[in-house]
């Protein structure tokens, strides 16, 4: 999430000590454990299934059309999505934002300056005025279509930014299960023997549904797609970037202070960034240089994810910070956080986070912003697995990532 390092430090201590007061669960490891728990809380989960592989998807339309989690092995495989099962479980809503988990929710954005939409319109950019819109946070998305492997969700409704601007609107988000053969397509090439893998794709469509264009000077919306993810000590978050003379000067890694070195590598093309859950830290790519493709590889349950996005290089991005900006247009298009204990020891996770932004654009009436977005996690059955798909993907060693993961 884009905050500020003093309003990320009162948010999360607030999301903390209201989870401390539900009764705690132990996170299960398997994805039938995490279907049952949420089809145990929620009305609306629907699972996605190949009928060709054991691949799956659980969704709901409860939290905003959200993938909560995924898995390569069926029921009894490993769950790859975080989800906070004390919220989910209590039954109860937060104040200023709900953050129930899962691998890939929407949002909207920006979140901060003069076209904020989670700040209203006068206020000062404190946490107390701080409020996720109900859309993107307490809205149920309606199923508009649904498959076996593929499931679409509508919802109508309008946002008002910290300018006055009301935007109304129509967003269609649609799940789909990808097959091996789609897998391949993607990657341009066959997966290494002994891999094992699930892929969706989610397609997010924004629809000008007023009687006016969305104009520039009033402020401009972006499709902001956000991604929870499981940390182990053995963890790194991997992004490449167009390695150009300037590049470091596109990258943030200051948002919540400076990251030390041994928990973030900025070397030739590539970032690695440490992300097991024990830090709290985040980085953010200008679209000048960032590159598709920003994923993770655990080491220790020999697995890789990768998420494949658009970036438009000259495109207008919303600027999240908190503050009257000089340049609302100059925003991140892909971050990575990860999450630590704050310094009374609370933590709302442990999770990570890979995010994907689109450009924002001045709708006329009737004009949409498609945004798509893939995401793929591999199990592979040994090392010698693992290292072919890294080399592959990112023409990376793994032995940089061990050399890094080592240093102290």
């Amino acid at each position: 999430m884009k905050l500020n390092i003093m309003a990320a430090a009162l948010l999360t201590g607030m999301i903390s000590c209201n989870q401390a007061e539900t009764k705690e669960e132990k996170k299960p490891g398997t994805f039938g454990e995490d279907v049952a728990f949420l089809q145990k809380h929620l009305q609306n989960v629907v699972v996605l299934q190949s009928s060709s592989d054991s691949s799956r998807v659980v969704v709901t339309g409860d939290y905003q059309a959200r993938v909560m989690t995924s898995t390569a092995s069926g029921s009894a495989g490993k769950s790859f999505g975080w989800i906070n099962y004390n919220l989910v479980s209590s039954g109860k809503l937060s104040p200023h934002i709900n953050a129930f988990g899962g691998e890939e929710r929407f949002w909207l954005g920006p979140e901060g300056g003069q076209y904020s939409l989670f700040f209203p319109g006068g206020k000062s950019f404190e946490f107390d005025n701080w409020q996720t819109p109900g859309l993107i946070d307490t809205a149920h998305y309606n199923v508009k279509s649904q498959s076996a492997n593929a499931i679409t969700y509508q919802y109508a409704g309008s946002i008002q930014n910290y300018s006055g601007t009301t935007f109304k609107l129509d967003i269609s988000r649609t799940i789909r299960l990808l097959d091996n053969n789609a897998i391949a397509a993607q990657l341009q090439y066959a997966l290494p023997e002994g891999v094992k893998s699930v892929a969706y794709e989610t397609e997010n469509v924004l629809t000008n549904t007023g009687d006016s264009a969305w104009q520039e000077k009033n402020g401009l919306l972006s499709i902001w797609l956000l991604g929870m993810f499981i940390p182990s000590d053995q963890t790194v978050v991997v992004a490449p970037f167009k390695g150009v003379a300037d590049a470091h000067a596109h990258i943030t890694d200051d948002y919540f202070g400076k990251i030390p070195p041994q928990n973030l590598q900025v070397k030739d093309s590539l970032l690695l960034f440490r992300a097991d859950g024990k830090a709290r830290g985040k980085l953010g790519l200008s679209p000048l240089v960032a590159k598709s493709g920003a994923g993770s590889i655990d080491l220790e349950n020999n697995t890789l994810t990768v998420l494949f996005y658009e970036v438009a290089p000259q495109g207008r991005y919303v600027n999240s910070k908190w503050e009257l900006q000089k340049e609302p247009f100059k925003g991140d298009a892909v971050n990575c956080y990860n999450d630590g204990p704050l310094a009374d020891g609370s933590q709302m996770g442990p999770f990570y986070e890979v995010e994907s932004s689109s450009d924002a654009r001045a709708l006329k009436p009737g004009e949409t912003l498609s945004y798509k977005q893939v995401t793929m996690h591999f199990e592979a059955a040994d090392r010698t697995a693992l290292k072919a798909l890294a080399a592959r993907l990112w023409s990376l060693p793994l032995e940089d990532v061990q050399q890094f993961l080592s240093k102290k």
